[in-house]
């Protein structure tokens, strides 16, 4: 038996700089990388009489070849890659190749890989890594599979699930992330085909460029991945709203959810998400028309509580009883886009700056009701009703603290004190070239607002006016 062991001084010899626990993470690569050649050059005897390439090896070698060319491993790795490409081209003509023999390379590369990483061999052909014991060319450590299949894009992944049967329940059992953006052709098809298989996806990426995805898609998703927290489904122009209610029941614990787009979603259906789905902090409803309205939005102040982000650009159906129900129920605000919504005035804007005290990003471009009383809201917002030694006390020192963005652009409404007032009162607010966080684009007469540092440039300029040469 053959004991892999790492010794003080092996570190310093291999990769001085490495410290013992980078060293540990090679050796897990080294010992997946030579179990990886071994089932390449057995898929390759697989196909004898064929001039074929097979697609599962070439996904392996492409696997190995990203892993050298992403990671910056020591001499040791590299070696044992040269090795094992050596091996992959004495086998690839010899038609009479047999287990046994792929057994006998197995140690081969087990004893190679073991002395060079300075392993002590005990006999017995085995290698051990942290207590798990390779015996077998087939006995790929799951966990470093899916370190492996970390570096490749989602494509790549679902191919290798396809593979063999370890490497299709490695997959599904750890896989958690997934976007399949890329498809461009019956992605309706392959959720169907996917979601019941990797049931442990917490976030799921849908977006489409064309609608492809079906009710009967998001259904799947909803029956089968019960952990999902994330879920992208922009441009979903099929769906209906069998798949928000589906998602009600199902997906309970989502805490982001992308709709914009979904034109044929109900208010009703959103209502029936939101009392269902109570963690959602990130909701996009950006040209969700029909979806968004007061209605729907009364029911998210009432169950989502921890709401954080909320995007209702260019929903037309908003007016100020929804996005103040918003703000008296989700006081955790703290991105707000209200972009479009021609119906809102100040009072929503006033609600918004009283009862959430976290906000960070406001956008109100195109609101052409909005009028100084709301800008004048937003600069008191931090010390309303406190005398003016406690202002001074509570004023932002830094740029962590207070609005952060405002979008005002044709907002023709306002006057230049106004806004500068907002701008004095939030440090993180810049007019200055390279740092625009207050937009006003469109606002002619609000070229004489400027930010602190703006201001501070002009000054120096002015003071130095002919620099010397």
């Amino acid at each position: 038996m053959v004991y892999c062991h790492v010794a003080p001084y092996t570190s310093s010899i291999l990769c001085p700089d490495a410290s013992p626990l980078f060293l540990l993470y090679l050796l897990k690569v080294l010992s997946l990388s030579l179990s990886v050649f071994l089932f390449l050059c057995f898929t390759k005897s697989s196909n004898r009489g064929q001039n074929k390439t097979s697609p599962h090896t070439l996904l392996i070698k492409n696997l190995i070849q990203l892993v050298t060319e992403t990671r910056s491993f020591s001499f040791i790795l590299f070696k044992a890659v040269d090795f094992g490409l050596r091996l992959d081209s004495e086998m690839v003509g010899k038609e009479n190749f047999k287990t046994e023999d792929l057994n006998l390379c197995f140690e081969k590369l087990m004893m190679f890989g073991a002395g060079s990483a300075g392993a002590i061999a005990l006999g017995g052909g085995k290698v051990k890594m942290e207590g798990r014991a390779i015996t077998d060319w087939k006995d790929i450590p799951m966990e470093l599979l899916l370190q492996i299949l970390g570096l490749v894009d989602d494509q790549t992944v679902i191919m290798a699930s396809g593979v063999c049967r370890g490497w299709r329940d490695a997959v599904c059992l750890g896989l958690t992330c997934l976007s399949l953006s890329w498809c461009t052709k019956n992605m309706n098809n392959l959720v169907l085909s996917l979601a019941p298989k990797f049931t442990r996806l917490q976030t799921l990426i849908l977006r489409q460029d064309k609608p492809q995805l079906e009710d009967n898609a998001v259904e799947s998703i909803a029956n089968f991945c019960h952990d999902l927290q994330v879920l992208d489904l922009s441009k979903s122009f099929k769906l209906s709203d069998r798949s928000l209610y589906a998602l009600a029941h199902g997906c309970p614990n989502l805490t982001k959810l992308n709709i914009s787009g979904c034109t044929a979603f109900s208010d009703s259906a959103l209502e029936y998400l939101a009392s269902f789905c109570q963690k959602m902090k990130v909701l996009n409803l950006c040209g969700c028309v029909r979806t968004a309205s007061d209605r729907a939005l009364q029911a998210i102040g009432r169950y989502c509580s921890q709401l954080q982000c909320l995007n209702l650009g260019w929903c037309e159906d908003v007016s100020d009883v929804g996005v103040m129900s918003l703000a008296y129920g989700c006081p955790d605000l703290r991105t707000v886009d209200l972009c479009g919504c021609l119906q809102i005035t100040d009072d929503s804007v006033i609600a918004l700056a009283n009862k959430c005290p976290h906000l960070r990003s406001l956008g109100l471009y195109y609101c052409q009701n909005i009028t100084d009383r709301a800008m004048y809201s937003l600069a008191q917002s931090l010390v309303r009703n406190k005398p003016a030694a406690v202002w001074e006390s509570r004023k932002p020192k830094n740029d962590e603290e207070g609005l952060k963005t405002l979008n005002i652009s044709q907002c023709t409404a306002l006057t230049p004190s106004a806004v500068q007032a907002v701008c004095d009162s939030f440090p993180a607010l810049h007019t200055c070239s390279g740092r625009h966080s207050l937009i006003m684009s469109g606002c002619l007469n609000l070229t004489s607002v400027h930010c602190a540092c703006a201001v501070q440039a002009h000054r120096t300029a002015s003071a130095f006016p002919h620099s010397a040469h």
